[in-house]
């Protein structure tokens, strides 16, 4: 019984990741100007590799692979932001030149 609780809570957070990459791609493709395209694409992406790595750890358990999944995720929400926010000011410092 637990595994199928798992299983359903896991599949319900992988789905909702996966929506907010389709909403982030939609956002890129539709967005007029850069700085939108990176603020829908970093939201997106941050919450939809969150949800579904925290899926992926619901899934595996308390395990050293929901460690790894763990760090994973703090790497990506380092590192996504800060990829952004470099993206934005090179786009803004070329404008203004």
């Amino acid at each position: 019984m637990m595994t199928l609780i798992q299983e359903i809570i896991a599949g319900v957070l992988i789905v909702s990741g996966l929506f907010f990459f389709l909403v982030g791609v939609l956002g890129l493709l539709r967005m007029p100007d850069v700085f939108s395209r990176i603020h829908t694409t970093t939201k997106g992406d941050t919450l939809g590799v969150g949800l579904i790595i925290l899926g992926l750890m619901v899934l595996s358990g308390f395990t050293f692979l929901s460690l790894k999944l763990f760090i994973t995720l703090i790497l990506v929400w380092v590192t996504t932001p800060t990829a952004a926010h470099l993206i934005a000011k090179s786009e803004y410092e070329k404008e203004q030149s």
